[in-house]
């Protein structure tokens, strides 16, 4: 005589039906609290906060803030942006003017526009024929060649 209104073999399927139900039951309290429905609401990226400048750097000259904001685009990926506040500089001192134009050179090596890097590292070149790369920079494999060959051309 069986005491129990099932088998032995639904036994599993009975528990896992139990713990669903008991799974799907709302709790009151977290309902009607506030922050537990806040919190379950999704939340609208903020935007990025804007950048503040320190006193010494909203004193810098115009070509060295274009340096460094051209430089921080080409740091972050943005190389079509890193490539036009870069060619933004003009008439700065020939240090800044060569950093310039090797930070476009990357960009556009990076870019796949190996003829554009090219012209910039000639340019930095034609500025100063003693410019080298960093040794970090030296043999990349997207312009490590491109400036080599520029160097040789110069020479």
């Amino acid at each position: 005589m069986n005491v129990f209104p099932f088998s032995f073999k639904q036994l599993p399927s009975a528990v896992c039906i139990v713990l669903l139900c008991g799974c799907a039951t709302r709790m009151p309290d977290a309902v009607s609290d506030p922050a537990v429905t806040a919190a379950a609401r999704p939340v609208a990226e903020k935007p990025a906060p804007t950048e503040k400048r320190s006193p010494a750097e909203s004193s810098l000259p115009p070509s060295e803030a274009a340096l460094k904001e051209g430089i921080a685009l080409y740091n972050d990926g943005n190389f079509a942006a890193a490539i036009r506040r870069l060619n933004s500089i003009s008439g700065a001192d020939k240090p800044i003017q060569i950093q310039a134009h090797k930070y476009a050179a990357f960009s556009y090596c990076v870019s796949d526009k190996r003829t554009l890097c090219r012209q910039q590292f000639e340019k930095a070149l034609k500025l100063d024929p003693g410019f080298d790369l960093e040794p970090g920079e030296k043999g990349h494999p997207l312009w490590g060649r491109v400036f080599e060959q520029v160097k040789k051309r110069k020479k």
